[in-house]
Order: C-alpha cells, then structure tokens, then sequence
C-alpha cells in the first residue's frame, strides 16, 4: 500500500530515524533523510542503505529550528519524489539540569528543535497532504510526553507539547483522510544513550554492562532496550490502512515505564 509514497523523516541519519527511514523504505516509500552537521561519508552510508531497498533517497541538511531551511527542505522532497505523503518527526536534542540553573539558551535550543519544529514541517506538510485526500503524520515524542523525570524541564515539556500538537493536527485533519499520532519510546539504545551510560559507568567505576543494566532497572520494567527496528515497525503499522482510524493517540513502547 505505500509502495511509491514518500517521506521525511528528520533526524534521520543515526539511531531512532535511521530505523525508521530504513523500515519505511523496506515498505517501498522513497525518503528524504535529515540531520544537521553529518559528514558527507555518513550521509553517502545512509543513502545507500535506502536504496538497497529499490527506493529513492536524498538527504537534506536543515536545521530543524529554523522555519526557513524547513520551507527549503519541503521544497526540495516535493522536487525530488512530488509529494511529501507521510512527514516523521523526530529530530530531537536533551539537556539535563535542575531548573533553577537550567541555561535559558539550551532551553530556547530544546524547544525549538523537539516541538517548535513539528509544527514547522506540520504547517507545510498538512495542505499537500490534504490537497491529495491521504497523509500519515508521525511524532516522536518519548515516555517524557507522558510523565516526568527531574532535571529535563526543557525536553519534558517539549515532549508534552508534542503529544498535544499531535491532537490538534489529528482533529485538524480528522475528515480528509490524513492521521496524525505520537510514538512515545522508553530508552533505546542509541548512540546519544550509549554516551550516557559509558559516561556513568567511568564515573562510577563499573563496567559498561552493569551500568545499561542500572540504567534499565530505573525506568523499564522489562530490562530491556527498546530498538530503532521495533519503533520502525510500529511508523510502518501507524501508515498502513489498517490504522486509518487511529488518529490523535499516543503510543507507548517503553518496556512498561508508563504502566508503574
């Protein structure tokens, strides 16, 4: 059924978005990949993996935060494949720090490229998909969108805002057959958390394995990772017909966090 659709999908060249880009290209969607200050070396890798597939790739740079190189991004899906049939949300960037010291430009820089930018590509995105009576949108937000942590003032309201714009663009949207629903993930072992627990565990002075396991044990109940693979899985299901119902809802794959 998507055979020949295409797709942006933002932040797109490692972890979470490269799953995502790699199971909808499986599904036959040509895809636009994003990221900002990849190396050519990188980008080259991840358009190849696309087109293994028998899809069109290409990339484009934006800066996620900036309306413009959004507008500019859109444009160039739309020259390159015609259409932008289903748009994927998920660039995203954290900083941790109580409130009272939490830097107002890392907020500013948190906002704006995990909720400010959903809205930006949405605003472009809705009329095309409108104009052609079918569209999937898809928003990664986090287990954050839906409970708190201390110390991520910035990422959980983003987070939050994220599940709520999802609701607005799904009513929005609700009679001209395009959807609109957020992904709400617990840890998944990406590159950025890899980071996290090798950092912890050299300060704590433990193996790199106890740590992920300390990691795990705070928040997800099964004691496992969530993979960029099962999240692609569930973008896949959110695109397909049998979803077509399901709109303005938020999906947890987190391993239990939300359920405790």
């Amino acid at each position: 059924m998507l055979k020949g659709k295409s797709a942006i999908v933002t932040g797109s060249t490692s972890g979470i978005g490269r799953g995502i880009a790699h199971a909808l290209a499986k599904e036959g969607v040509n895809i636009m990949t994003n990221g900002f200050g990849d190396t050519p070396e990188t980008i080259a890798q991840v358009k190849s993996e696309i087109t293994a597939f028998g899809v069109q790739a290409d990339y484009n740079p934006a800066d996620v935060s900036k309306p413009d190189q959004i507008d500019a991004m859109m444009d160039a899906t739309i020259k390159a494949f015609g259409s932008c049939d289903i748009l994927v949300n998920n660039a995203g960037i954290q900083f941790v720090s109580p409130i009272e010291s939490f830097p107002l430009e890392r907020w500013d820089a948190v906002i704006a490229t995990n909720l400010s930018s959903a809205f930006y590509t949405s605003r472009r995105a809705v009329p095309l998909m409108r104009s052609k009576g079918w569209g999937r949108i898809i928003n990664i937000a986090s287990a954050h969108g839906l409970v708190a942590s201390a110390n991520k003032a910035a990422y959980v309201a983003a987070k939050h805002g994220i599940v709520g714009l999802t609701k607005v663009t799904a009513l929005e949207t609700a009679k001209d057959g395009v959807t609109c629903n957020a992904i709400c993930p617990g840890w998944v072992l990406t590159p950025l958390v890899q980071k996290q627990i090798d950092a912890a565990a050299a300060k704590a002075g433990i193996s790199k394995d106890e740590e992920a396991k300390n990691f795990l044990a705070e928040k997800q109940p099964t004691m496992q990772f969530v993979t960029p693979e099962e999240i692609g899985g569930l973008v896949v299901f959110l695109c397909s017909d049998s979803a077509k119902q399901i709109t303005g809802s938020a999906y947890s794959i987190d391993g239990g966090w939300v359920a405790e």
